[in-house]
């Protein structure tokens, strides 16, 4: 086929995040010189790569992991409980997943953890620290157990997993990419939600932190804030015609958001195409800050 312009073109289909998108490959003969045009998305590409995701097992995490076996990469898939529902996504799209049983409520653990991966599966280029979990009462009924618990979980095992890999990549000099989640609540304050407010606003203050101090030595520290996702977590507030109502009523898009949306951003910033992006923070909220 011809275009307007005279090039030739074909269509091919790659398959993208959540699906096979249909895109058309050009062939333009201008002169004698014969040039080409041709669509080239290898800096998305996570080919060759190795990923450790915290979470894996489930929601945000899981989409995450499956999205980065779409673009080839190899996903070390972190948490506390099973994760053979993610490991069979990954296998039936062809993609490889080295699952790891760890408790990231202890830093010894987790660091412990991290030196036994890169020893065991060579060296990590990637590190998604999206593992976290919520405690909800009152800020004048909360306790402190459950505010030490979130903490370490949210905040103080993202920044020991990040300084393990800044070390591994410091040493052999090679670079790294890292992606923290954040949350709408590292930008607002919510209600009855005090430790993990306080960790998610942690998480962009680190992230910020360490680009600054590792961005001139090839280390790429970036954080992805996801609004409203359907996982498991927000199963009760999408089963609440009210909630779910107001919740939406506020999305300029109109609908949740699902993992891979997460997971399709992560990409990005996981590859060489976000190599100029240093102390990030990306938004994907279906325009919820924008409101």
């Amino acid at each position: 086929m011809v275009d307007p312009f005279g090039c030739r073109y074909r269509f091919v289909h790659l398959h993208l995040g959540d699906g096979w998108r249909q895109y058309r490959l050009h062939r333009c003969r201008e002169g004698r010189d014969g040039r080409t045009a041709v669509i080239d998305l290898s800096a998305f590409s996570l080919e060759g790569k190795t990923v450790m995701v915290t979470g894996a097992n489930t929601g945000i995490g899981q989409g995450i992991a499956v999205s980065i076996g779409r673009a080839g990469g190899r996903v070390i898939g972190v948490g506390r409980s099973s994760m053979d529902e993610t490991a069979a996504l990954l296998t039936e799209i062809g993609a490889a997943f080295v699952g790891v049983k760890a408790d990231l409520g202890s830093t010894q653990a987790a660091q412990a953890m991290f030196d036994a991966v890169w020893a065991e599966h060579g060296p990590i280029d990637g590190l998604v620290n999206n593992a976290g979990i919520i405690k909800r009462a009152d800020a004048v009924d909360f306790t402190e157990a459950d505010w030490d618990e979130v903490m370490d979980i949210n905040l103080k095992s993202m920044f020991f997993l990040c300084q393990s890999l800044g070390k591994k990549a410091l040493e052999a000099g090679r670079g790294a990419q890292i992606v923290n989640i954040s949350s709408m609540l590292s930008f607002q304050g919510g209600i009855r939600v005090a430790s993990y407010t306080a960790s998610k606003s942690g998480v962009l203050g680190i992230t910020r932190l360490l680009a600054n101090e590792w961005a001139a030595k090839g280390i790429n520290v970036n954080s992805i804030a996801p609004g409203y996702i359907e996982t498991n977590n927000t199963e009760a507030l999408r089963a609440d015609p009210d909630r779910s109502a107001s919740i939406l009523g506020r999305i300029p898009v109109g609908r949740w958001g699902v993992p891979s949306d997460i997971g399709d951003a992560a990409v990005f910033l996981l590859s060489r195409a976000s190599n100029y992006m240093h102390g990030a923070v990306i938004p994907v909220d279906g325009g919820w800050l924008a409101r």
